[in-house]
């Protein structure tokens, strides 16, 4: 493509008429014929890159400012690159995102269970659906690792044209606040949008200043993108706020009030093989049984939110009960099969709010005991390891704590970092080494314990020192009770 063309529908100075076959923001991967584009992040800025994008072969840039490169090197000023990216890498890609029906959740939490199920309802209604979020990417039975919950723009419209490419029409995406703040989802012409909650999170360096500059991103998602539907949690004291300028549909769903798809009857279930919750979903004067494999009223209300984006296109609660009531969701609240009698959860509850939802339901189970292994990201503040401990603290019966993604702080001070703010009396141990604290836990299960493996969730690896290595619980937590059988 030339570049002249890329650029054409961005505000930008400078021209060429050089041929370019890929876009690129990483200097590591730019070579000739590449467009390296300076996006400018919270830690690093990429015009400092520049100079060794260069050397890699790259001859196009894209900048904020002019950079002090060779005289072959064509650079093209714009007032945002982040902005821009939205627009050329979309052109770069054949627009494929206008021949999609997107689907876009936010919120603080639920966006990944709801996607998730509202992907497993529409595909299996006969409406291929992808997935894009936390969990990955899946097109068509195939998967690919993420690095944000949102990807880049660039990113996605790769991924919009995989779609196409594999005959799906349908995507669901978490929008996370960051997407929305950031310009990663400019352009993209949602179909219908849905929130789940609000409440405080990514407040801090290098996120949101404030709770009022979170909800206020958040918000832009219904304001800003023209959506023929919004489908929004009447429970949730931030709809109104959220639901403020949307022109389109707005469909209601929730459990303690009035609403389009109302949840009544909950009833949580526990057998040798689940845990989980049903109700019935009433909607249009008709009522549907539905049997969710997670524990807790906010998994119930989830799955009322996957109900409702799904009947925007015209898939009944019927259709969606059938699916959800064999539908995990990798991660979150999943129950890892292993010894009878035992259950094992491995969920991504990774501060202390998530943490406190996921122990106080699991407490309504009654178990004969609530056992918890959790550990704290390495850099983070000390709150949230005092958010975890205080969790833990308060709703488990015995506490596990060990290592999660330290990174290149020393998973001992992490942890105990978190046993100095554990209550007096709390019993835990420390246990440095993730995998041999999965085995303590498998061991000292007993008949009607639940043990939940907080803070990985879906991730399939442990971040040491900057490297990824291959971790996934759930295959670990059944190793521990295939061995403890024999």
């Amino acid at each position: 493509m030339k570049l002249n063309d890329l650029i054409k529908h961005i505000p930008h100075a400078g021209a060429s008429d050089m041929d370019i076959t890929a876009i690129i923001y990483d200097s590591r991967k730019a070579a000739a014929g590449s467009l390296f584009v300076c996006l400018v992040g919270a830690w690093l800025d990429g015009h400092t890159y520049a100079a060794s994008a260069y050397q890699n072969g790259c001859r196009a840039f894209l900048v904020e400012h002019t950079l002090d490169l060779p005289a072959d090197a064509v650079q093209i000023v714009t007032d945002d690159t982040r902005a821009a990216l939205a627009v050329i890498g979309a052109d770069f890609y054949g627009n494929p995102a206008d021949e999609l029906h997107l689907i876009g959740i936010t919120g603080t939490k639920g966006k990944t269970t709801t996607a998730l199920l509202t992907a497993a309802i529409m595909t299996e209604a006969g409406l291929p659906c992808a997935y894009i979020g936390s969990n990955g990417v899946d097109i068509a039975g195939q998967h690919e690792a993420t690095a944000n919950t949102t990807p880049e723009s660039l990113e996605l419209h790769r991924l919009f044209r995989k779609m196409l490419d594999a005959g799906v029409h349908h995507c669901v995406l978490e929008v996370s606040s960051q997407a929305l703040r950031h310009h990663r989802v400019d352009g993209v012409p949602f179909e219908v949008v849905a929130f789940t909650n609000l409440s405080e999170d990514h407040i801090g360096p290098g996120e949101h200043p404030d709770f009022e500059d979170y909800k206020c991103a958040k918000r832009r998602l219904f304001a800003e993108y023209n959506a023929r539907t919004m489908v929004y949690n009447v429970d949730d004291p931030y709809s109104d706020f959220m639901r403020e300028g949307f022109q389109g549909e707005q469909v209601s769903f929730g459990i303690k009030a009035e609403a389009d798809y109302r949840g009544v009857m909950l009833a949580q279930y526990r057998n040798r093989m689940a845990l989980g919750i049903d109700f019935v979903c009433r909607c249009a004067g008709q009522s549907t049984h539905v049997e969710v494999m997670s524990p807790g009223a906010f998994s119930a209300s989830d799955a009322l939110c996957a109900i409702a984006i799904c009947g925007a296109f015209g898939v009944t609660p019927a259709q969606a009960s059938a699916t959800l009531a064999h539908t995990p969701v990798q991660g979150r609240f999943e129950v890892v099969q292993g010894l009878p009698g035992r259950t094992f959860i491995v969920d991504y509850s990774h501060n202390g709010l998530a943490l406190t939802s996921a122990l106080k339901t699991l407490r309504a189970y009654n178990p004969h005991r609530l056992i918890c292994v959790f550990g704290s990201v390495g850099g983070r503040t000390q709150v949230r390891r005092k958010e975890l401990a205080d969790a833990s603290s308060a709703y488990a019966d015995y506490s596990i704590i060990t290592s999660d993604n330290p990174d290149n702080e020393p998973p001992e001070d992490v942890i105990r970092d978190i046993a100095a703010h554990m209550a007096p009396g709390a019993p835990y141990t420390c246990i440095t080494d993730r995998r041999e604290a999965i085995y303590a836990a498998v061991r000292m299960a007993e008949e009607g314990d639940i043990v939940l493996f907080a803070g990985k969730g879906h991730e399939d690896y442990q971040l040491i020192h900057g490297i990824k290595e291959h971790f996934v619980e759930r295959d670990i937590i059944k190793e521990a009770c295939t061995e403890l059988k024999k």
